[in-house]
């Protein structure tokens, strides 16, 4: 297997993920007849026309505490079998980051019963697919099966639960990987590079300052040792939960998790913390020179989550922002302005602690940063300012709503909205998200824009463009360059500069990957998000089938 950055993604094309949130638009003139058939059917099936249309999900604890979420779902004979751990990278310490993801890599090396290549070969032997990732909250691992070899799953997962062998060689041989893809998807592309340290500076108190993949210094120190107590203390029942969803029988299903997962001893279960960085007491400002032909800027603004009323407010205001051509940031900063080539926005819904809002955009040829930012302030000074007119609403709401149940069409990601809702308020609230969103108003969200996007609450960065040596210099440079602190190129952990040999004298060119989707169809790299393309990553990701999803920010 390889290791893959599971990322801070991409635009997923038309249809992409972020927590209740998928980028497709509701045209509003379709064809006559079939609107007349679409009504003429509601007004006969009554006031439930509209509801989502799913099975129910349930819940069991197994003998030794661990819970088990199901979705029965029988429309194909597959299942989804996922096992959750609440073992992100904000589970680390100071000093030792990157362990969460080096961790998800050292699972698939084997046990005494299964060897790391009999785990893979098992698993295609029997026509499945598996996948594994890392972000700052969790760590998963899933197989995708026919639903008659699902104990295929039950066997491998619960055995590698606890009887992992973790070698001197095979430590050595991952963290050789782990600070590779670093250098490749982080230090080599300059979007990356920029996020990373924007969180560095946004966050000061909360473990989301450190990147999932680690610091380089820090995966250079980390040791098996504390490789070994990180799967002792966090690859525990007790830490960890099991959903299944697809064409099983519950009561079939849970005598065998009984019997393979419920036998495991449970430990202690870990400290569970909620981390809130303190109010900030004014704007915050970073520069980052790279090799880059283009510059970008990235603005932050601290927000709460769904645990707060105000989270779907974010959503929607996003959704106003950044959701298709219609948008408010294409509108005026891309077609009307011709300011910046792409924008985005991005908001995380069901991340652990706290997080950010972040603003995007890659500028134009010649175009300043700071002339971006002030554009930038002016759209959220005007969410302020101006109610938001009932079309505009109707359109992000419907587009939202749309996002959260076409989604579900996919069996894996029926599950990990499930999960990401356990981990992040529990998974009850996940029937909450569509009439939370239909009761947004206008006035919330002028509440909303005026509690949180302000300048005190702000952290915003930049790239400024340098030729690598010997290549062309970069565009005219930007006019934020006299402001706080800069970040300078970095000297990679084996010790060397930026050289012209260097992959990161390619940074920002495009790379291509491709995968397979749950369903084994060929998916995309946006839609993938793999980071080998848009180099932004919130974890790590192996192996085939990798789920779309956002987290805790954005690339384009």
């Amino acid at each position: 297997m390889r290791g893959r950055v599971f990322p801070l993604p991409n635009l997923l094309l038309n249809l992409r993920y972020r927590p209740g949130r998928l980028g497709i638009v509701i045209h509003m003139r379709p064809v006559v007849t079939a609107c007349l058939i679409g009504l003429l059917f509601c007004f006969i099936s009554g006031p439930n026309c509209f509801a989502v249309p799913r099975e129910t999900p349930t819940e069991a604890i197994l003998s030794n505490g661990m819970k088990v979420l199901f979705l029965e779902n029988h429309k194909a004979p597959i299942v989804s079998f996922q096992v959750w751990y609440r073992a992100g990278s904000r589970n680390e310490n100071w000093g030792k980051t990157g362990l969460a993801h080096l961790m998800e890599h050292l699972m698939f090396k084997g046990t005494e019963k299964v060897s790391g290549a009999d785990f893979t070969q098992t698993i295609e032997k029997n026509g499945g697919e598996f996948n594994a990732f890392t972000s700052s909250d969790y760590a998963a691992y899933f197989e995708t099966l026919s639903s008659d070899r699902i104990q295929v799953a039950l066997d491998l997962e619960s055995d590698r639960m606890k009887n992992l062998v973790l070698s001197e060689q095979d430590f050595e041989t991952e963290r050789k990987v782990v600070m590779e893809e670093r250098r490749m998807r982080t230090d080599d592309n300059p979007q990356a590079y920029l996020l990373e340290q924007l969180n560095a500076a946004a966050y000061q108190t909360q473990p989301y300052h450190w990147p999932p993949v680690g610091w380089s210094e820090d995966i250079a120190r980390i040791t098996l040792g504390d490789v070994r107590n990180f799967y002792r203390k966090y690859y525990d029942p007790a830490n960890a939960f099991i959903v299944v969803v697809g064409d099983f029988k519950k009561d079939d299903l849970l005598p065998r998790l009984e019997k393979t997962f419920g036998v495991i001893p449970k430990g202690p279960p870990p400290e569970s913390t909620h981390y809130e960085d303190p109010p900030q007491t004014g704007g915050r400002t970073i520069l980052v020179e790279r090799p880059s032909q283009l510059a970008s800027i990235i603005v932050g603004y601290h927000v709460p989550t769904v645990r707060s009323p105000d989270g779907c407010v974010l959503d929607v205001i996003s959704s106003i922002l950044s959701e298709a051509k219609s948008s408010r940031l294409y509108e005026h900063l891309v077609t009307d302005r011709a300011l910046v080539l792409e924008a985005d926005s991005d908001y995380s819904l069901l991340s652990f602690d706290p997080g950010l809002f972040y603003v995007s955009a890659t500028l134009m040829p010649g175009k300043k940063t700071d002339e971006v930012e002030e554009a930038i302030t002016l759209e959220l000074e005007g969410l302020k300012n101006v109610p938001v007119g009932d079309v505009e609403l109707e359109k992000a709401k419907n587009q939202l709503e749309a996002s959260f149940v076409f989604m579900q069409d996919s069996l894996f990601n029926q599950g990990m909205l499930l999960a990401e809702y356990e981990i992040a308020v529990g998974w009850r609230a996940f029937d909450e998200y569509i009439s939370s969103i239909r009761k947004v108003t206008p006035e919330d969200i002028q509440r909303v824009a005026r509690l949180y996007f302000v300048s005190r609450n702000r952290t915003s960065g930049a790239i400024l463009p340098v030729a690598a040596e010997g290549g062309t210099p970069p565009p005219v440079g930007s006019a934020v360059r006299d402001k706080t602190l800069q970040f300078r190129q970095p000297v990679f952990s084996d010790g060397n500069p930026l050289s012209k040999d260097s992959p990161s004298t390619q940074a920002g060119a495009p790379q291509e990957c491709s995968s397979e989707d749950e369903d084994g169809q060929s998916v995309d790299s946006d839609l993938m998000g793999c980071s080998v393309c848009t180099g932004i990553g919130d974890g790590a990701c192996r192996g085939k089938g990798a789920p779309r999803r956002r987290t805790n920010g954005f690339a384009k």
